[in-house]
């Protein structure tokens, strides 16, 4: 059974965002520098594979795409939340996983003063469970 149109369109948005969200880190690790925390890299190996099996959803026109799909953006939102908490200082920093190499409260980049990288990554990551949630609500 093939995808409909609303569900080919949030697998495509699904595609996008996470293409937006795997340039921009590496932008920031490779071409800006910003060496990544351990948080940084959990929420990175959430988030790639979505690419892969957002554009597989699309070739394949399987219907089923949200069912390999929720795991990682569910998961790298819990990350997304917990460091972004950290960030703002309403979880303690003796909760700290970065033990080693770069802190997980290093603020690289802050626009407009409250857009940071945990941020964005969170809004990634909440898009992402949005447009699964069309998927799913369309697959009926």
């Amino acid at each position: 059974m093939e995808l409909t149109k609303v569900q080919k369109n949030a697998l495509y948005a699904i595609l996008a965002i996470s293409i937006l969200g795997t340039l921009g880190s590496l932008f920031f690790s490779e071409i800006m520098k910003y060496a990544p925390c351990s948080l940084c890299w959990y929420q990175r190996i959430l988030l790639y594979p979505i690419v892969l099996i957002s554009a597989t959803g699309i070739v394949l026109n399987d219907r089923n795409a949200y069912k390999y799909l929720f795991l990682f953006p569910v998961l790298g939102m819990f990350v997304a939340i917990f460091h972004n908490l950290l960030y703002l200082g309403a979880i303690s920093e003796s909760l700290l996983p970065c033990t080693e190499g770069v802190s997980c409260l290093t603020k690289y980049f802050e626009l407009w003063g409250f857009i940071t990288l945990p941020l964005l990554s969170l809004l990634g990551f909440t898009a992402i469970i949005f447009f699964l949630a069309i998927f799913k609500r369309s697959n009926k």
